[in-house]
C-alpha cells in the first residue's frame, strides 16, 4: 500500500511547535487555575484584649490626652494561632469635617518587640471604613497581638470622634 507523503520539513516543525505551544498553554492554565482556587486566604476575626468575647468589633470614641492614667487611644486583639496575613479594618461613626485622625496599626511580638504596620492621618466621612493590609507575618518572630491606635492629636475637632475597628488573622 503507497504511503502518504511525509510533510516538508517547514510545516513538520510548524505543527510540532503548534502542538507544544497548545500543550503548554493547557498545562499553564490548569496550573493558573489551581493556584487560583487555593490562593484564597481564610480569614478569622481576632477578639479583642479586655472584650466580652462576643463581638471581635470595638467601638470607641476619641478622649483627651491624660495627665495622669492612660487614654483609650489603643486596642489590642489577642493572636492566639499562627496566621500568614493580618488585615486591620476601621470604620468611622462619626466625624468632623475639618478634623484630621491618627491611625496607627502595629504587630506585637512574643519577645516583647512590635513592628508598626501603618502610620496615617484619616479624615473620613461618616459611615465610611478602610482596610489597611493584609499585611505578612514576620518570619522567625511570634505575632501574641495586633494594636489598633487612634488618637485625637492637636486637632480640638478630633475630640469626641467615634468609629468602630477589627482585626482579621489570614492563613
Amino acid at each position: 500500500m503507497p504511503s502518504a507523503p511525509l510533510p516538508s520539513a517547514p510545516l513538520a516543525s510548524a505543527i510540532l511547535k503548534a502542538s507544544t505551544l497548545l500543550a503548554a498553554g493547557l498545562t499553564v492554565g490548569v496550573g493558573v487555575t489551581g493556584l487560583a482556587a487555593n490562593a484564597a486566604p481564610t480569614c478569622t476575626f481576632l477578639q479583642p484584649v479586655g472584650g466580652n468575647g462576643t463581638s471581635p468589633i470595638v467601638s470607641k470614641s476619641v478622649g483627651r490626652g491624660k495627665l495622669i492614667g492612660n487614654t483609650n487611644w489603643n486596642t489590642d486583639f489577642f493572636v492566639t494561632q499562627p496566621y500568614t496575613s493580618y488585615k486591620f479594618f476601621f470604620t468611622a461613626n462619626s466625624s468632623d469635617a475639618k478634623a484630621q485622625y491618627p491611625v496607627e496599626g502595629y504587630m506585637k511580638f512574643s519577645d516583647g518587640s512590635n513592628l508598626q504596620m501603618f502610620n496615617t492621618l484619616m479624615n473620613p466621612p461618616m459611615g465610611t471604613g478602610k482596610m489597611f493590609g493584609p499585611f505578612a507575618a514576620v518570619p522567625g518572630k511570634q505575632t501574641t497581638q495586633m494594636n489598633f491606635k487612634v488618637g485625637a492629636s492637636n486637632d480640638p475637632g478630633a475630640l469626641g470622634f467615634s468609629y468602630r475597628i477589627s482585626v482579621q488573622g489570614c492563613r
